[in-house]
C-alpha cells in the first residue's frame, strides 16, 4: 500500500469533474461500498464513514462536500475491514499499521486476538467492538459483560431512558454499549443514572437541531439527495460533539481558582 497523493486530498470544484482534478478515476461512498460488500456483506455507509472520522481513510472532498474516494481509499478500507475482521485488532492498531505502511515499512504482525481474551477490561472490550456501532449486535448478558454493569446498573439506565435494545428488536447495538460502559465507569466516582438524564436532554436538543437543518435536504428530489443529507447529519453531528466538548472544557477551566 502506498501514501495516497496528495492530489486527492484537495477539495475539487465539480463532482463530475473530480476524475480530471483527481489522478486516477475517483468514486462516490455509494460505489466504494458496493464495490466492498462482496467481500465484507456487513460493512455499511455508517461504517465507512466512522472510519473516516476515525482517521483511518481521508477521501477528497467535492466543493459541495461530497465524498469521492481513489482506487487507494478502497484499498485502505479492505485493508481496514479484513484486520478487523480475520484478527479482531482494534482501530487503534490499525491506524499504526497503517501508518506504517505509509512510511514504506511493513508492521508488525500481531497473532490473532479474541475479543473475549482474558485479562482486558471492559473499557477494551468496548472499544474493540465499537468499530462500528451499528453493526454491534449484543444480548443483554453480553451487554453486562462487556460494559462491566450489574443488572441494576443496566435497570437504573434503561429506567432513565439512558439506553435500551434496539426498535423492534432484542439485542443492543455499539451506541447502548458506549453508553453502559461509560456509566459503569462514571459510576466509580459516584455518578448515578439519574444524574446523567441531563446528557440525554441536551442530546435531544441537539438531534433536534441537527434535524431541522438535514430535514429539507432530505425532502429534495435530486439525485443524492438522501445521500447529501446523511452527510450532513454525520458532519453536523460530529461538530455538536466537539463545541460541546470544548465549552464543556471551558468551563471547568473558568471555575478553577486561579
Amino acid at each position: 500500500m502506498t501514501t495516497v497523493d496528495a492530489a486527492a486530498r484537495r477539495p475539487v470544484d465539480d463532482p463530475d469533474a473530480a476524475a480530471v482534478a483527481v489522478p486516477g478515476r475517483v468514486i462516490t461512498i455509494g460505489e466504494v461500498l458496493d464495490r466492498l460488500r462482496s467481500d465484507f456483506p456487513d460493512v455499511t455507509l455508517s461504517k465507512i464513514r466512522y472510519l473516516e472520522a476515525e482517521g483511518l481513510v481521508e477521501p477528497a472532498r467535492t466543493s459541495s462536500n461530497y465524498r469521492k474516494y481513489s482506487a487507494a481509499d478502497v484499498e485502505r478500507l479492505r485493508y481496514v475491514l479484513a484486520a478487523q475482521r480475520d484478527r479482531y485488532l482494534p482501530l487503534r492498531v490499525i491506524k499504526e499499521e497503517l501508518a506504517a505502511l505509509d512510511r514504506g515499512r511493513d508492521p508488525a504482525a500481531p497473532g490473532p486476538r479474541s475479543v473475549g481474551a482474558g485479562g482486558r477490561t471492559a473499557r477494551d472490550g468496548a472499544r474493540d467492538l465499537l468499530g462500528d456501532p451499528e453493526g454491534v449486535r449484543l444480548s443483554r448478558r453480553e451487554l453486562l459483560t462487556s460494559s462491566g454493569l450489574d443488572e441494576d446498573g443496566l435497570g437504573e439506565l434503561e429506567r432513565h431512558g439512558l439506553l435500551g435494545p434496539r426498535p423492534g428488536g432484542t439485542y443492543y447495538d455499539g451506541d447502548a454499549l458506549l453508553v453502559a460502559a461509560t456509566a459503569a465507569r462514571m459510576a466509580r466516582y459516584g455518578v448515578e443514572a439519574r444524574h446523567l438524564r441531563t446528557f440525554r436532554a441536551a442530546a435531544d436538543r441537539e438531534a433536534g437541531l441537527v434535524e431541522q437543518v438535514a430535514a429539507p435536504l432530505r425532502g429534495r428530489r435530486d439525485a443524492g439527495a438522501s445521500q447529501n443529507a446523511a452527510e450532513v447529519t454525520d458532519e453536523l453531528a460530529g461538530l455538536c460533539l466537539r463545541l460541546h466538548a470544548a465549552l464543556l472544557r471551558t468551563r471547568l477551566r473558568s471555575a478553577q481558582p486561579g
